[in-house]
């Protein structure tokens, strides 16, 4: 249960490593430089927020409410995305690193990734239909039974997927990023 509502308040520099962020529902909130990682953030409501330049690394994100919010430079670094309530979930990242975090079985229609390092995220059996993922370092992120319709690939690179085990159908991709969607076929690519 949430104890308080914080409205349009701006938050820089706080370090919540040590002194967990008080359990509230923050609405269009600014978390700049912060330091999150490893805290816990669990039942906590972020709506319409903005976290720019923090540190969410390792954080514990459980039943935290997430609705229309942007991850802006941050480091967030094996966050379990998945653990978050579903209820109304809507966030998108720009030049963020999201290296070992996942997102399994998440419904993320129509997410934004601009910038972002994504090595080994895992996007198993996601809905990531119609998501936007621009000049993107996929590299070893996990697609299978994932649904890419209409994903927008076509600047991103690093990344494989096979069209066999995920849904791809017109999704976009461009000529010098093709070969991540044969390499199930050991070809030789020049």
């Amino acid at each position: 249960m949430n104890e308080s509502l914080v409205f349009d308040k701006t938050f820089k520099g706080q370090d919540y490593t040590k002194i967990r962020l008080p359990k509230a529902e923050y609405e269009n909130c600014i978390f700049d430089t912060c330091q999150f990682s490893h805290s816990d953030i669990t039942n906590t409501t972020f709506s319409e927020c903005i976290f720019i330049d923090c540190d969410l690394s390792n954080a514990n994100f459980s039943e935290a409410t997430i609705k229309e919010t942007e991850f802006k430079n941050c480091k967030i670094l094996g966050v379990n995305f998945q653990s978050c309530n579903p209820f109304l979930l809507s966030f998108n990242f720009e030049k963020c690193i999201l290296n070992f975090s996942s997102f399994y079985q998440m419904k993320l229609k129509k997410i934004h990734f601009n910038s972002c390092k994504m090595i080994k995220v895992e996007f198993t059996e996601a809905d990531l239909s119609e998501a936007i993922f621009t000049d993107c370092d996929l590299e070893n992120a996990f697609f299978n039974s994932t649904n890419l319709e209409k994903a927008d690939f076509s600047t991103s690179y690093n990344f494989t997927i096979n069209p066999e085990e995920n849904k791809i159908q017109k999704a976009k991709f461009s000529k010098e990023n093709l070969a991540g969607l044969l390499c199930q076929y050991k070809l030789v690519i020049k």
